[in-house]
């Protein structure tokens, strides 16, 4: 922030001072310029009115002292507008052969310089004036203001030339130039050091102010700024210190209610186990036996049997939370060979694949990675028990590839999909896209959620996406050496890449 408001101010001031040099410049250098001509309009005339009072009596230009009349006119002007800059003054008859007089330079050489188009007007009888760069004394070109006007006697025509020289005004106008530049360049940096220094003392506790802030979110919760002063700055920081206790006590307060709830529900699943054991006991002997029972007896054992062993899943998901809550969840990994895993997963889905009418298709690769079996073949289960209830009888597709780092495993079912949004929320704990919908089996809304930390765990990725109507895809990337970290997967998560085939898939794409 500091260099971007420097920045503004440099390039602001200077354009500021850019223009107002301009302007200054061309004001005085227009200023003195004007001086100049208004005296040398005033000489001329002065001139005009001379050389009429002493030529008038001039009958003809064949007169013989008429050469040395005008020769001595020309000095007597020339020498009277010395003070004013030197100007050469030229002078000559008008007619067949005139007669030129010049001073201080040559009137050959005086004649030679004088701008054509200046002739041209005086010639018409105007008068005019004009700057031009010449040469009089053989040197190098220098600027002069050149006048020419008319002069009317009574018997003759004489043309008179002035050419005032540029010199002190020209050093002038450079040195007005390079006084502006100077005094432009050290008042711009004069600006930037000042408005750097301004800066600083603003954005030197704002960066206190970050730094602080990155600390207090990088765990470090008893960071606090230096109150100085009783200004607004003090003042923020007075706030931020607040603010800052303020989500410490929050953020203590969080910790340790999820503490409690960890703890508190790892201890009632470590407590409930004792006495489902007693009553798994019981009812198991009732399950044997329930063939000795009346049909009503009967089917209650069943029904008790079958909510035993969601009981005993729920308290193992549970107590799986736990630990990875608690943070005590840890791999135990040995290279294996990965499709075996995925057709035994497969396997075990036969009876409800078949219940529900689905076919489950394989295309899977030879792959040997570094994992955790029982995670893995947990999150297999979840994958592939979910794709088959939700596949509404269509086919369901399980494709295993690797790439040099990675292995992948995208199952998919062609059923009811997901609705946008519904990506990320399949992962989150309790949650079901149809709470009402019926299922085959009775899950606790927490398979998904193990799933996506035991991928995690891996250092590997679970992701999903879907379609209302067109069905779902989830995809589970893991690294093939332990320790390793997921770069990219070796299979897109789209529908486009489904190798499986059928006309349900077609109709799907």
């Amino acid at each position: 922030m500091q260099v971007r408001i420097v920045s503004a101010t440099l390039v602001s001031s200077t354009a500021l001072v850019v223009v107002f040099g301009l302007v200054v410049a061309s004001t005085i250098i227009g200023g003195m310029v004007q001086t100049k001509l208004d005296t040398a309009l005033s000489q001329v005339e002065n001139a005009r009115s001379v050389i009429t009072r002493d030529l008038n009596t001039v009958a003809t230009a064949k007169e013989p002292n008429l050469d040395g009349q005008m020769r001595g006119l020309v000095r007597e002007l020339a020498g009277e507008a010395r003070e004013s800059g030197s100007p050469t003054v030229l002078l000559r008859t008008r007619g067949a052969e005139p007669i030129t007089a010049a001073w201080p330079a040559e009137p050959a050489v005086a004649k030679q310089q004088l701008p054509q188009d200046l002739r041209d007007e005086v010639l018409a009888g105007n008068l005019v004036q004009q700057y031009a760069s010449l040469d009089l004394d053989g040197g190098p070109k220098r600027p002069f203001l050149t006048v020419g006007t008319p002069v009317y006697t009574d018997q003759l025509t004489y043309e008179l030339y002035f050419l005032f020289p540029l010199d002190a005004e020209n050093q002038m106008e450079n040195l007005v130039r390079t006084t502006l530049v100077i005094a432009g360049i050290a008042l711009v940096l004069l600006l930037g050091v000042i408005a750097g220094l301004v800066t600083r003392m603003v954005v030197t506790p704002v960066r206190l102010a970050a730094r602080t802030a990155q600390r207090l979110s990088a765990g470090l919760l008893h960071e606090r700024m230096d109150v100085r002063g009783a200004d607004d700055l003090a003042r923020l920081a007075g706030s931020f210190n607040l603010m800052a206790e303020n989500l410490h006590e929050q953020i203590v307060r969080l910790e340790e209610m999820s503490r409690l709830q960890r703890r508190f529900t790892s201890d009632v699943s470590h407590e409930l186990r004792t006495p489902l054991t007693t009553v798994r006991m019981a009812a198991d002997l009732l399950y044997d036996n329930r063939e000795d029972y009346p049909a009503p007896a009967a089917r209650s054992a069943e029904l008790l049997h079958n909510e035993l062993d969601r009981f005993e899943d729920l308290l193992s998901e549970l107590l799986e939370i736990s630990r990875f809550d608690a943070g005590f969840a840890q791999l135990d990994t040995e290279p294996v060979e990965i499709a075996p895993i995925v057709t035994n997963v497969v396997s075990s889905f036969d009876a409800l694949a078949e219940r529900c009418g689905v076919t489950v298709e394989l295309h899977l690769e030879d792959v040997i990675a570094e994992i955790d079996v029982r995670r893995v073949q947990r999150i297999l289960r979840n994958l592939i028990g979910n794709a088959i209830e939700h596949a509404e009888g269509k086919g369901v597709c399980v494709v295993l590839t690797a790439s040099e780092t990675a292995m992948a495993i995208v199952v998919r079912d062609r059923g009811i999909g997901l609705k946008s949004g519904e990506e990320e929320l399949v992962f989150n704990r309790f949650w079901r896209a149809d709470p009402s919908r019926a299922r085959q089996t009775g899950g606790t809304g927490l398979g998904l959620s193990i799933s996506a930390e035991d991928a995690k765990l891996h250092n590997g990725q679970l992701e999903a996406t879907g379609k209302h109507g067109v069905g779902s895809v989830f995809r589970l990337t893991l690294p093939l050496r332990s320790g390793d970290r997921v770069i990219s997967s070796p299979l897109p998560l789209d529908f486009a890449a489904d190798p499986c085939s059928g006309d349900d898939d077609e109709e799907a794409v």
